[in-house]
């Protein structure tokens, strides 16, 4: 730091509390704003600059940001025990909050460095208050002393063991010059590192932050130098003439020395916990002494001088300023610039530098023996006595004593500026010299000029989540009484968010509202009106006015009569109308009200009995919550409301459950008595995304930090359960968790010392305890073996390492070896010296990333210096592909994890068996061929490698084998419904209620998390309905709403398969979330697995008699092609008394017909496109049908393509994406039959060994066109004629009204990818079902995720309407690009994504859509998809521009589809991150602006411009792409 310049006194701390602290609390305004502290901290932190006292391995000092009013000095007491220096940057705001704290840590050496608030008018209150809580204070005024007195304040912390605050004004610098920090070996001098690595060595005992723990600081016995000060100069006065009058020090204490009769250690500068009385304590002297030999160094060092109280004026002064206040310099100018006549010319200026303790002694040494007459200046805003404090000590000590002072006189310091500081020296001196001066004049202006505090109260923007539910809930009857919005004339933004100011104004409202009833009361009996109707209507509402409802009814009717009455007590009781309405009073505050400095006023509101309720918005991150210390644990409100007895509470979570927090709130509103609603919201800082706070609330709550709740005593009476838990997935855990803590308080109660260890989290002791315990049985099960150890490790995202790592192991057994197989994450790391043999096998995952359960293995050893494996023998196989970061810059990351692995090992001494093996997905085997060639250079190296006799191993299993042995898809999937150990189902179970219309998944936003806390991943199920033509009538929708509210996550996803699709269903419910299904008339059947799925037709609103026609051949196809296994309805659609309902007897034996044992080789998909639109994409499935129109108007027939799909692979050349191939014509009557005859071509001639070549297009591509059509038409009985014309226009949807030819209406909705959910920002869901309940007609869903409204006759569109401008859901002013988007759900449910897509396509359209505007862009559709993984949901293949993952926020970027959706895109650009497709992006769409053709869409002209070659078919997709892939390594 020896190059650094500091301008700010601010900067100037926080570089000297950086070199002298181990922990550094940076209080802050918000964890979004940096004080004037903590952005110095955190550069510093960044450049990993080394601290001077820091004990961590990189000498870093830890930065904790704490807000301001979440009880920031709690954070001090854990650190400094542990025997970790600690300083403190704040403001001044904190303190008089924090007394009970700075009374406990007075005997600590911690440093506050306090930058004074307001800092255009600094208050010194805020130091007066806590003069007497045990610490010594030090002040400065000027940037140099800011720098200096830092550094004393450290020295003199660490010197004396007691703690120093360090105060100064900051604006009293603001326009010095920049001064250089001092040298790394004079800051280690004056700090004396060995007194620091004392106190670091002994750590100190205590738990409690409440009861005094007797600690106290006590002298040392190491010698002081003495001495003495030189006299400081002001400017153009001579030192000999500003010197003190005498020497600042009277007389030296003899220096002390004791012992510790309990320590081990040497004598510490602040010792014991218990002191005996030998020992003494440190003293006002002691403190004295200590700092006037720091300052002795400094001035040896630096050459700059310092005392206790500084004197600047001339030696024979007669009148004297004590100033302490304001800016130093401005009266020190002020008095220097003087003319010969002033008043004030000869003055003296004296200030204390060491305000706490007080030295009268030393105060009296440095006033001048002429000094006749003082005026002391303090600037203190909050006295408690008449005299302030400053002049009631300078009094003490003067008077008392003998000296030549005759006159104090005390001044209250005002706001003084360069300009009236003159004029304010003049009226001092004139009451000064007075015959009867005046006590307490006031000095200045009362009020500086306004500046906003920087530790103002700021709402985050994702708080008012919870008010606009508030708004939503109870519209005008809501009242915030502490809302930061409110007017709360001469109220300080902070006191008025406090919960005791908030109670007070809510008791005064409700007796407002109280005399306002008696005035009403009164009016209705003897008002003067001008009619006798207002009295009538008053009377009414007087008796109903504590009935929300009733008293909403008779308001209405009030308000009206008195409003056409019009006379004077009309207008007098109108001009508080909003009485008549029966309040919500809520107060709102934050986690802050939680800590105990803020708990009081919950408390006065929960003993008060009165019907308020408060809303807590808690906004810890579930990830941070560990990091926080035990001494910063907050009270659990909602235990503490609930032990009361007579308050509602609620624990909720909006991003977790919309529902709940309307349920929780609107119960709340009904109590009659105290409520309690904490709700969650956790953010890092105040504008973190939604997605953020999204994955942080599905921690809290799935893993039990975050419970959801609700506590009614009112259940009690009606004999309801008090106590309701609405968090699904924890109910068991989180009963079992308050089991043992029941348990765990007594235990606390009986025995404190183990308190802090019995609350801590339990997650990362319960990992280890599980890794010892399964390694320890596994070498117990091994005893008695013979042959060589062998230890299998794997780490593996997809299963392949896994496998290989198992099979290895089964064949090291066979070999004799004494084989352990297991995940790197479960093995015991500090077990690893101790290893013969050890293999890992690891996939690599991302950008040249280990596996989720790999990473905690190589965070485990890649920093290690204590490692020795210079007895241990290893190899490694690592599986990457060399192709999957195509560029030549980015190589580095194949196989990057078993590189690093073998590189690290090696380096620890061990020796390898074999050398590093590569799979590389490339090789004609893939990671066989790699896997073949290092296998047998293991054994021969083990000495096993010619060993007979090796049994056969068994064939893996495939989903064939697993179709063939489900007995037409029965599995034992019914019996592992009733298995509640797990929320699983097994590998094969898995795969067969795919055929059943259910995926399982996990949450991957909580997959770690979980793992780290012991427990299974969140497993729950994604369920699809089979939706023909994608046609529901509004009984269903209301239906399908009613399942996702109930037994899903409160959402629906309207797929790219016109079909509904529940997800986070878990297994408990996934039954009667089928058996709902069914009663809805839909079922789940075959909308997934090896089967045809749901068969998809465009929804043509504007030809609604057409559509029917069309609708119904999607139908009838569709149940054609159905499976008629009886196992669904036997699995799922059981009796109440769980009997089966069963096809022919005990004894099932199915048949299917069209699909035999083993149903297809892959999955199947026909669609139905109704031209000119081909909304369907029909050339991306199977079978492909394109509706001919005849010349009645009827339909005719349909042109028949096939073999069109999306999966592929990212970088394996044999998948890709294809266009269906025209078949030819088939009339309406025979399209089914002519479906069935191509599905089963598929059936029989399909790949059945390789998944991955399984589709219908690889069979077409195999055989050709001819020859597959030839398949058919022979199965068939009949050929196909030639194909009809038709044209295709558009592939988007059409938004908004249209009116078909019958006069109905319908409606087009935009559904951003499908998503339909409530949010407090817009009530989609809710709406839709307001909707549904009225409507008349049926609702289409679209294949582009969207939905339309049908059938709306004229006389119910302004009903609708009205409906949908109450909801948001008109709105349709969003950019072309975005209403052509589309994105799969990615993350967090699907197990296959690689990078986000549903939650993070908005945001990269929001980021575009400015460059849209630029242009002249944003109402020019193109077609933007995005998937997660290469499988193709979303079929991006089809794009114009298209964006499919590749690892967590790397996504390929393709360009060049049709916008027809009748041409494939192709690769332009590999692995790009967000500024590297906004860079690319940007420029593009304005070359498109500019350069393209009259109706030219934006995939053609990306050819046009030779940005990229087009796609004819599949088969080229990965020809001649922009960005080729080098086979370098």
């Amino acid at each position: 730091m020896a190059d650094v310049k500091l301008t700010t006194p601010e900067e100037a701390v926080a570089a000297i509390a950086y070199l002298a602290s181990d922990v550094v609390v940076s209080v802050q305004p918000s964890l979004a704003s940096d004080s004037d502290f903590s952005s110095h901290l955190k550069q510093l932190a960044a450049k990993k600059a080394p601290s001077l006292v820091a004990t961590s391995s990189d000498a870093v000092p830890e930065i904790q940001s704490v807000r301001h009013n979440t009880d920031p000095l709690l954070s001090v007491f854990t650190p400094i025990r542990a025997g970790r220096l600690v300083s403190v940057t704040t403001t001044s705001s904190i303190l008089l909050p924090s007394v009970a704290h700075l009374y406990k840590l007075a005997n600590f050496p911690v440093v506050l460095h306090v930058a004074l608030e307001p800092k255009s008018f600094p208050d010194y209150s805020a130091i007066t208050s806590i003069r007497n809580s045990g610490w010594t204070f030090l002040q400065s005024w000027s940037l140099q002393e800011a720098h200096d007195i830092a550094l004393t304040a450290h020295a003199l912390a660490i010197r004396s063991g007691k703690g120093v605050i360090h105060f100064f004004d900051p604006s009293s610098s603001a326009s010095a010059e920049p001064v250089d920090i001092a040298s790394v070996d004079v800051i280690r001098s004056v700090l004396n590192l060995d007194n620091v690595r004392r106190f670091q060595s002994a750590p100190i005992a205590g738990a409690s932050i409440y009861a005094d723990d007797g600690r106290v600081a006590v002298v040392s016995d190491q010698p002081e130098s003495s001495l003495a000060p030189a006299p400081v100069a002001v400017s153009g006065v001579p030192a000999s003439e500003t010197g003190p009058a005498s020497p600042t020090t009277t007389s030296h204490s003899s220096i002390k020395s004791s012992q510790q009769s309990a320590a081990s250690s040497p004598p510490l500068p602040s010792t014991a916990t218990t002191i005996e009385s030998t020992v003494p304590i440190v003293s006002s002297e002691d403190i004295h002494k200590y700092v006037t030999s720091i300052w002795s160094q400094l001035s040896d060092l630096l050459g700059r001088q310092y005392n206790a109280f500084e004197w600047r004026g001339a030696a024979k002064a007669e009148t004297c300023l004590f100033l302490f206040g304001s800016d130093v310099t401005l009266f020190s100018d002020a008095i220097v610039q003087a003319q010969a006549d002033d008043s004030f010319a000869n003055a003296g200026l004296l200030i204390p530098r060491l305000y706490r303790p007080w030295l009268g002694a030393t105060l009296l040494d440095a006033i001048p023996k002429s000094v006749k007459k003082v005026a002391v200046l303090e600037r203190v805003s909050r006295k408690t006595t008449k005299w302030g404090p400053i002049l009631i000590d300078v009094l003490t000590s003067v008077k008392s004593a003998a000296g030549g002072v005759e006159t104090i006189v005390g001044h209250q310091l005002g706001y003084i500026s360069k300009e009236t500081v003159q004029q304010a020296l003049r009226g001092v001196f004139q009451n000064l010299t007075s015959e009867k001066p005046v006590q307490n004049l006031e000095v200045g202006e009362r009020e500086a000029p306004e500046q906003p505090s920087e530790y103002g109260l700021e709402k985050p923007k994702l708080e008012t989540a919870y008010t606009k539910i508030l708004d939503q809930l109870f519209g005008t009857r809501a009242f915030i009484a502490n809302s930061l919005e409110s007017d709360n004339a001469g109220i300080s933004s902070t006191i008025s968010a406090t919960p005791e100011f908030g109670f007070g104004s809510l008791l005064a409202r409700k007796e407002r509202r109280k005399k306002f009833v008696g005035e009403v009361k009164a009016a209705a009996s003897s008002g003067q009106f001008l009619t006798e109707t207002p009295k009538r209507a008053l009377a009414n509402w007087v008796a109903n006015s504590e009935d929300v409802k009733k008293s909403e009814e008779a308001a209405e009717e009030a308000v009206s009569k008195l409003t056409i009455d019009n006379s004077r007590s009309s207008k007098a009781l109108l001009e508080h109308k909003h009485f008549f309405r029966k309040q919500s009073l809520w107060l709102v505050g934050s986690d802050a009200w939680s800590y105990d400095l803020g708990n009081s006023g919950v408390h006065h509101v929960l003993a008060s009995g009165e019907n308020v309720n408060l809303l807590i918005i808690d906004s810890t991150p579930y990830s941070e919550r560990a990091a926080a210390d035990a001494n910063r644990r907050k009270k659990d409100i909602g235990l503490y409301a609930m032990n009361f007895g007579n308050a509602y509470v609620a624990s909720t979570a909006v991003y977790s459950s919309y529902t709940q927090v309307l349920q929780a709130m609107d119960e709340a509103d009904k109590f009659n008595g105290p409520s309690v609603v904490l709700a969650y919201l956790p953010y890092f800082g105040e504008h973190d995304s939604p997605l953020t706070v999204l994955q942080e609330t599905k921690k809290a709550v799935d893993l039990g930090y975050w419970p959801l709740y609700r506590w009614n005593p009112e259940n009690e009476k009606k004999g309801e359960p008090n106590f309701s838990l609405d968090s699904e997935r924890i109910k068991k855990e989180l009963k079992e968790f308050l089991d043992r803590d029941n348990r765990l308080t007594q235990m606390m109660r009986n025995d404190p010392q183990f308190g802090g260890v019995l609350s801590e989290d339990f997650g990362t002791e319960i990992r280890a305890q599980q890794k010892r315990q399964a390694k320890n049985a596994y070498n117990q099960l091994l005893e008695g073996l013979f042959g060589a150890p062998l230890t299998i490790l794997f780490g593996s995202d997809n299963g392949n390492a896994t496998s290989l790592a198992k099979r290895l192991g089964s064949r090291g057994r066979a070999r004799g070896l004494k084989t352990t197989v297991m995940a790197m994450e479960d093995y015991p790391v500090e077990d690893l010296p101790t290893e013969e043999n050890i293999v890992i096998l690891t996939s690599t995952a991302g950008q040249g990333e280990f596996p989720q359960n790999g990473k905690p293995f190589w965070d485990a050893i890649k920093d290690s210096t204590e490692l020795d494996l210079a007895s241990v023998r290893f190899s490694v196989f690592a599986l990457g592909d060399s192709h999957y970061w195509p560029r030549k810059e980015d190589r580095v990351y194949y196989n990057k994890p078993g590189k690093d692995l073998d590189r690290v090992l090696a380096n620890f001494g061990a020796t390898r068996l074999a050398d590093i093996g590569l799979g590389d997905d490339q090789d004609p085997d893939g990671y066989q061929t790699g896997y073949q060639e290092w296998e047998p250079k293991l054994w021969e190296a083990l000495g096993v490698a010619n060993v007979d006799g090796l049994p056969d191993e068994p064939p893996p299993i495939t989903n064939e084998d697993i179709k063939i042995e489900s007995n037409y898809l029965r599995g034992t999937i019914a019996e592992e419904l009733k298995d509640t150990s797990t929320g699983a189902m097994s590998a094969a179970n898995g795969q067969l209620t795919k055929f059943h219309g259910t995926y399982m998944q996990d949450d991957r936003d909580l997959r770690d998390e979980r793992k780290a806390q012991g427990l299974e991943p969140a497993y729950s199920f994604m369920i699809r309905c089979r939706l023909p033509g994608g046609v529901s009538t509004a009984k269903q929708w209301i239906q399908m709403d009613d399942i996702s509210n109930e037994l899903g996550n409160e959402t629906m996803k309207l797929t790219t398969r016109q079909t509904f699709q529940f997800h986070g269903v878990v297994k408990g419910k996934l039954k009667p979330a089928m058996q709902a299904i069914n009663r809805a008339l839909m079922s789940t059947i075959a909308a997934c697995g090896d089967v045809n799925r749901n068969v998809m037709c465009s929804p043509l609103p504007a030809q609604s008699k057409y559509h029917r026609e069309v609708y119904e051949c999607s139908k009838r196809i569709s149940d054609h092609l159905l499976p008629t296994t009886s196992a669904y309805h036997e699995i799922w659609l059981t009796d109440d008394d769980d009997k089966k309902t069963q096809v022919a007897g005990d004894a099932v034996q199915d048949f299917e017909p069209l699909y035999g044992p083993t149903y297809l080789p892959r999955k199947f998909k026909v669609s139905i496109a109704i031209p000119p639109h081909n909304d369907v994409d029909v050339y991306a499935h199977d079978i492909g049908l394109i509706a001919i129109k005849g010349s009645d108007g009827h339909l005719e027939g349909f042109n028949l393509l096939a073999g069109g799909g999306m999966g592929a692979t990212h970088n394996n050349k044999k998948t890709y994406p294809q266009v269906g191939r025209t078949l030819g014509f088939v009339k309406a009557d025979q399209v089914h039959m002519a479906c069935e005859k191509v599905m089963l071509v598929q059936r029989d001639f399909g790949d059945r060994k390789n998944r991955k070549h399984a589709r219908l297009k690889y069979t077409i591509d195999d055989m050709g066109v001819d020859v597959f059509r030839a398949k058919v038409e022979e199965r068939w009985g009949q050929p196909f004629e030639p194909a009809r014309a038709f044209h295709f226009d558009s592939n988007v949807d059409t938004f908004g009204w249209t009116k078909d030819e019958h006069g109905m209406n319908h409606f087009t909705f935009f559904i951003e990818n499908g998503r339909i959910e409530d949010t407090p920002e817009f009530r989609m869901k809710t709406g839709l079902r307001e909707m549904a309940a009225v409507h008349k007609g049926e609702f289409r869903l679209t294949p582009n995720q969207h939905l339309i409204l049908s059938n709306v006759a004229d006389e119910d569109v302004p009903a609708m309407k009205a409906l949908m401008a109450q909801y948001k859901l008109d709105n349709l002013q969003f950019s072309a690009l975005r209403l052509s988007s589309s994105a799969c759900v990615a993350f967090p449910t699907c197990g296959l994504a690689m990078a986000e897509s549903e939650r993070y396509l908005p945001v990269l359209i929001s980021k575009l859509e400015g460059c849209l505007e630029e242009n002249g862009l944003r109402q020019d559709s193109i077609v933007m998809r995005m998937t997660g993984c290469p499988n193709g949901c979303a079929r991006p293949w089809l794009a114009e521009v298209a964006f499919v993952g590749k690892a967590f926020g790397a996504y390929n970027m393709y360009l060049g589809g049709g916008y027809h959706g009748q041409r494939l895109n192709k690769l332009y650009r590999s692995s790009i991150k967000e500024d590297e497709i906004l860079a690319i992006m940007k420029p593009m769409l304005k070359r498109y602006a500019t350069e393209r053709n009259e109706g030219e869409r934006f995939g053609d002209w990306t050819i046009r411009a030779g940005i990229i070659k087009a796609t004819t078919e599949g088969r080229d997709f990965h020809e001649g792409v922009a960005e080729e892939e080098s086979d370098e390594e």
